[in-house]
C-alpha cells in the first residue's frame, strides 16, 4: 500500500516532535541531576547545639545521599543512551543488537 503525502508528512513530524521531545527530556534530566549532586553535597552533620544527631537520623542522610548519587548515574547512562540513539537515528542505522528477541524489547 502505498502512502500518501499527508502520511509522510504526519510521519516526518511526528519524528520532529519526538525528537524535540526527547531533547527537552534530556535538558529536564540534566537538571535533575545538577539537583542530586546538590543533595548528595550537603553536610550530613551540621553544627547546630539543638539538632538531634540520633543514629536513625545519620543513617537516613546517608541512604537519601547514596540514592541521590545512584539516581544521577542512572539518569546520565540513560541520557547518554537516548543522545546515542537519536545520533543513529539521524544517520538512519537502526540498533537492534541486543540479546533478546523482538518480544522481550517491546515487552514494557
Amino acid at each position: 500500500m502505498k502512502k500518501s503525502s499527508n502520511q509522510k508528512l504526519n510521519t516526518i513530524e511526528t519524528k520532529i516532535d519526538t525528537k524535540s521531545i526527547k531533547l527537552r527530556i534530556i535538558a529536564a534530566g540534566q537538571k535533575a541531576v545538577n539537583e542530586l549532586i546538590k543533595v548528595a553535597g550537603e553536610k550530613i552533620i551540621k553544627h547546630d547545639p539543638e539538632d538531634d544527631l540520633s543514629a536513625d537520623r545519620l543513617k537516613n542522610a546517608a541512604a537519601t545521599k547514596k540514592l541521590a548519587v545512584f539516581d544521577a548515574f542512572e539518569i546520565l547512562n540513560r541520557i547518554q543512551q537516548e543522545k546515542e540513539a537519536m545520533d543513529l537515528a539521524d544517520k538512519g542505522i537502526l540498533r537492534t543488537d541486543t540479546k533478546q528477541g523482538f518480544a522481550e524489547r517491546n515487552s514494557k
